[in-house]
């Protein structure tokens, strides 16, 4: 039986999600703005958008999945073939609290990864956009290693490859699924609500102060 991990010891490296933790990531948003709220939810009901996404995660062609899948649905060709024209402006904003944590955590020498559900075009997109995605000491992309979260197979290759034992990783996810996932392997875990509460979490843990914020 995997032991679980205290959840109020100092880890050894603390391991960021980057959707809806470093980045905002929320396209049933701006569809409401692009074909309205209706035509979104119609669209969303019909064609399993987020399972197509998935794909790309694991490592398949992004235009491809996308446009494959466009084709599929002649009735919503154009709005879903945005999926792949307009990914940056789907995954926009920076959550600035969130990256003021991250580099906190390395001005305090605390190794700090990445392990996020992320194809390999849309990452590389994403790196040209946001800087602080190059500043992980290791990054470990679904896109790249050909499985996603919640899959227990990722966690295991994170623990082979970074050498820290299960217990002294703190895994922050604002998906449950995810999270559960790694505390069943003995990770430490935040359930990402809000980027104040994980400053405080990392506050009371004494991995960083808030005047580094």
């Amino acid at each position: 039986m995997t032991e679980i991990a205290p959840q109020n010891t100092r880890p050894d490296a603390v391991v960021f999600d980057i959707g809806n933790v470093l980045i905002r990531w929320q396209p049933e948003d701006l569809y409401d703005q692009w074909i309205g709220p209706a035509r979104r939810r119609e669209m969303f009901d019909t064609v399993d958008l987020h399972g197509m996404n998935d794909r790309v995660d694991r490592g398949e062609g992004f235009r491809q999945i996308i446009y494959d899948t466009a084709n599929a649905y002649p009735q919503f060709r154009d709005a879903i073939r945005l999926w792949h024209d307009r990914w940056l402006d789907m995954a926009d904003p920076a959550i600035d609290l969130s990256v003021r944590t991250l580099r906190a955590l390395r001005s305090r020498g605390v190794p700090v990864f990445a392990l996020s559900n992320f194809g390999r075009e849309t990452f590389a997109l994403a790196l040209d956009k946001f800087d602080f995605l190059s500043e992980f000491d290791r990054r470990y992309i679904s896109g790249h290693m050909g499985v996603i979260k919640p899959n227990p197979r990722i966690y295991e290759m994170v623990e082979a490859d970074c050498g820290v034992a299960p217990h002294g990783l703190l895994f922050v996810d604002d998906r449950a699924d995810n999270i559960h996932a790694a505390a069943a392997r003995g990770w430490q875990t935040h359930h990402f609500s809000g980027p104040n509460g994980w400053a405080d979490h990392l506050t009371a843990l004494g991995l960083i102060d808030k005047a580094d914020l």
